[in-house]
């Protein structure tokens, strides 16, 4: 009887976890903005990146249309010297400014993301320099994931 009451006990209990209400994000949804126009003040390099991201991730016929401001800084400093005072490992931190309006609701916002990593610095100057492009560009990847993240979080607070 005692084994019975377990089973029918642990049966219940399976149910009710197995229908708690959690949905999946449809994340056809969540990026339902065009974008009419966007100014970059900054780095040219690293902006054109940005906004070349941002572009990929609009949708062409939403009734979202923003217009965006992006400010960005970069910044590299020394993170690590040797005994010998030589440098070893650079930190660059990409500060961003985003400020974006919706025109049909006439509202704005704006928001900072920031990203930061270190590279080492190689045997010649050319291999530093492949170093400092490559993480460029991923934590430019990296906070064009966290911009489109807070565009839509914003966009579903107005």
């Amino acid at each position: 009887m005692k084994k019975i009451f377990i089973n029918i006990l642990l049966l219940n209990t399976f149910f009710l976890l197995l229908h708690c209400g959690f949905k999946t994000v449809d994340r056809s949804k969540i990026s339902d903005f065009t974008i009419k126009e966007i100014n970059t003040i900054g780095n040219k390099r690293i902006n054109f990146k940005i906004k070349n991201n941002l572009m990929l991730n609009s949708v062409a016929n939403s009734t979202n249309i923003l217009s965006i401001n992006v400010k960005t800084k970069k910044v590299k400093e020394v993170k690590e010297k040797n005994i010998k005072n030589e440098i070893t490992k650079y930190q660059i931190i990409l500060t961003s400014n985003i400020n974006f309006k919706s025109t049909q609701q006439e509202k704005d916002a704006s928001f900072n993301v920031e990203t930061r990593g270190d590279y080492l610095v190689g045997n010649n100057y050319s291999s530093t320099l492949n170093n400092e492009k490559r993480l460029i560009d991923n934590l430019v990847e990296n906070l064009s994931e966290k911009i489109i993240n807070q565009i839509n979080i914003k966009l579903d607070d107005i």
